[in-house]
């Protein structure tokens, strides 16, 4: 059964659903200074409860620092509150930025969505 929700401003979109039980976090568009205060708080809401929440950033097209930390800061939340973060499907450019910060050291990241939801 799955629950959508979005939320988004015009660089980016944020589709909330629940598959399995495992919540899912889809954003498309640039993960920047001025949107990842919005991506941080989809992935740390109330409504975060879930134990795994996998962000799919097959969407994301750019993503600085600013996104980096609030990947950082929502895995941070999700351990503890005894949950999980998983990142999936990263673009190319996406990924390098992910793999020179060393971020998949922390963060398991999945080549799918698919994999990221089966893990």
């Amino acid at each position: 059964m799955a629950d959508n929700r979005s939320a988004g401003n015009a660089r980016l979109s944020i589709n909330l659903s629940h598959t399995s039980g495992v919540r899912v976090v889809t954003a498309c568009g640039e993960i920047d200074l001025d949107s990842a205060p919005q991506l941080l708080n989809a992935l740390t809401s109330d409504d975060a409860a879930a134990q795994v929440t996998v962000v799919d950033l097959s969407g994301v097209t750019f993503m600085d620092s600013s996104g980096i930390n609030a990947l950082i800061g929502a895995h941070h939340t999700a351990r503890r509150d005894g949950g999980r973060l998983r990142l999936a499907a990263p673009s190319p450019a996406v990924s390098r930025t992910l793999d020179i910060v060393g971020l998949t050291e922390i963060i398991p990241c999945h080549p799918t969505l698919r994999d990221a939801l089966a893990a």
